[in-house]
């Protein structure tokens, strides 16, 4: 897994600094170090270019400086299509998750009530596309460590009542950020993720021990027909996800063969 991670990092470098040269290259940006400076290095042009860059700033001679003015202040409630605020996310969260799901369901650490994924604002429905003043909703959806179940609600904004549920099986949104770092902790945990720990160890020159040492981005895994058995055959009934780890201000660290089953709490590693 070591040398795999070596070569694998070095295409990824190079690719990023071919991109970096050939966006530079598009839309004409003057590398640092080379504004206002003459082939035989000398300084005059740059004094200049400087002089000039200081009286631009200044604006015309006697003005004061330009004043850029603080975006507005968020309000408790946005208007038709406007994204949810910070505030409606809060109470919509609280409106659907009532006691009875509560208390009835766990989240990906084995604890009382579901794994919050994503609330969104919805869609209008089809006969009020054209009507400024349709009600404004959202959905909140939730995952159930409990018995695997996908859970919806769509939130009314405006009276505050729980318009529709929904339940689903076999359905797998985009991972949240705390079920990434659950995985990351049963990999780092696990006999499968010795190789993880010493990747990280020899980029790092420290012992890897927690997800919070790692940045981390992970996508859903399914089980295909051909890998139906073992501990991944139940992936996609159970939550599976494969990490992408990368070193904080460091190098992305190979993991891709590993499967974290976060609904079992194992991890199983892909053929071939």
């Amino acid at each position: 897994m070591r040398e795999t991670v070596r070569r694998h990092l070095g295409k990824v470098m190079a690719g990023a600094a071919v991109a970096v040269a050939g966006t530079a290259v598009m839309i004409g940006i003057t590398l640092p170090g080379t504004a206002g400076a003459d082939e035989s290095g000398g300084t005059g042009n740059s004094q200049a270019a400087g002089q000039a860059a200081g009286q631009a700033a200044d604006g015309p001679a006697g003005a004061p400086p330009a004043v850029v003015e603080a975006a507005p202040a968020e309000g408790a409630k946005g208007k038709g299509s406007d994204p949810l605020t910070d505030d409606e996310i809060k109470r919509v969260e609280r409106i659907a998750l009532n006691q009875q799901l509560f208390q009835s369901s766990e989240n990906v650490t084995g604890k009382r009530g579901p794994q919050r994924l994503d609330v969104e604002l919805a869609a209008p429905d089809d006969s009020e596309l054209d009507d400024a003043n349709a009600p404004r909703r959202a959905d909140v959806t939730f995952y159930d460590y409990k018995d695997d179940t996908l859970v919806t609600k769509t939130v009314d904004l405006d009276t505050g009542k729980v318009e529709a549920t929904g339940t689903q099986r076999g359905v797998q949104p985009p991972p949240s950020r705390d079920e990434n770092t659950e995985a990351a902790k049963l990999l780092i945990a696990s006999p499968q993720g010795a190789g993880l720990r010493a990747d990280y160890q020899d980029a790092t020159g420290s012992r890897l021990t927690s997800p919070d040492q790692l940045l981390l981005t992970a996508m859903v895994y399914k089980a295909t027909p051909g890998d139906r058995s073992g501990v991944l055959g139940q992936c996609g009934e159970h939550r599976c996800v494969r990490l992408f780890p990368k070193v904080r201000n460091g190098p992305w660290i190979d993991a891709r063969s590993f499967v974290i089953d976060l609904s079992a709490g194992k991890v199983g590693k892909l053929a071939g």
